[in-house]
């Protein structure tokens, strides 16, 4: 696609959105948003993107259309509700989804909007604020090969790392794998730091020691920094990596697979939510750690 000719609609400006809906104006491409407060998005308006105020009238002028929200019931409301995307979208719009939500909803997704000549993908993503930020994300995207050629510029533009995984829930699942693997990682990580603190060391130098070999880690690289000095402040939120295990445990169950190191980590992570820790970074889980050094 051709960044001159295709208007981008954006729906959700959070801590990651912002900066995708920016690296979109960046290389070139009309973006529109329309997020539920007006503020998030002024920034972006005053850098020359336009402001729609309904999903209706963002759907009726995009030629694409990028959600990315933070709930499934979310995601369900803005593609199925009267005035949502494929009540509204023109026929041969690509929708994509890059929210981590569930791979049974992308699949609905897909089949209602093939009934209207509409194609879907959906694309989550990993690489936190700081991926988005630097239009280093990853992204795991399921849905037909058709739709994946034509977006890939788009996707271009917000990541380094995009391949298609196969057919339409097929990039949430691969989002599930990688949020099982970061689950128990965040406990490692959070573990040794704790350890390094309680034998007396330096956690900073025995980060440069450890980072780059075999424990190494993008959590242990980007998130321990922040947990060494106690900055919690949200790259990802904690209330949605547990909506994340949440569907990945829904979604191992469903497969009659056994994932301990998920369960325990999710059991932790509610912790912090009971302690009020909901809107904090992931990173936030050391806290746990921080009453035993």
């Amino acid at each position: 696609m051709s960044s001159t000719q295709v208007k981008i609609g954006f729906i959700g400006l959070g801590v990651m959105g912002k900066s995708m809906a920016r690296n979109l104006m960046k290389a070139g491409f009309l973006v529109e948003v329309f997020t539920r407060t007006k503020s998030k998005a002024e920034d972006l308006l005053d850098e020359g993107c336009h402001w729609c105020e309904s999903i209706s009238e963002l759907a009726n002028t995009s030629d694409v259309v990028i959600t990315m929200l933070g709930f499934p019931s979310e995601v369900k409301d803005v593609y199925f509700d009267e005035q949502g995307l494929l009540r509204n979208c023109k026929k041969g719009t690509i929708l994509i989804d890059m929210s981590t939500s569930s791979p049974t909803l992308a699949k609905e997704i897909a089949q209602a909007a093939k009934e209207l000549d509409m194609m879907t993908l959906d694309a989550p993503v990993s690489g936190g604020d700081i991926g988005a930020r630097e239009a280093r994300l990853t992204i795991m995207v399921g849905g037909e090969e058709k739709a994946y050629t034509e977006a890939l510029s788009i996707f271009e533009a917000m990541g380094t790392n995009v391949v298609l995984q196969g057919e339409a829930g097929m990039g949430q699942y691969t989002k599930m794998v990688n949020q099982i693997a970061i689950a128990s990682n965040m406990m490692g990580v959070s573990e040794a730091i704790s350890y390094a603190k309680k034998a007396g060391l330096d956690p900073s130098r025995v980060l440069h020691s450890i980072e780059n070999g075999a424990a190494g880690s993008w959590s242990l690289s980007n998130l321990a920094p922040r947990m060494i000095v106690r900055d919690y402040s949200p790259g990802f939120y904690i209330k949605h990596f547990v909506k994340d295990m949440t569907i990945a445990l829904e979604s191992a169950k469903e497969l009659g697979l056994k994932t301990p190191g998920l369960e325990l980590a999710k059991k932790m992570y509610e912790e912090l939510i009971e302690r009020g820790s909901e809107d904090e970074g992931t990173q936030a889980l050391i806290k746990l750690y921080q009453e035993q050094v």
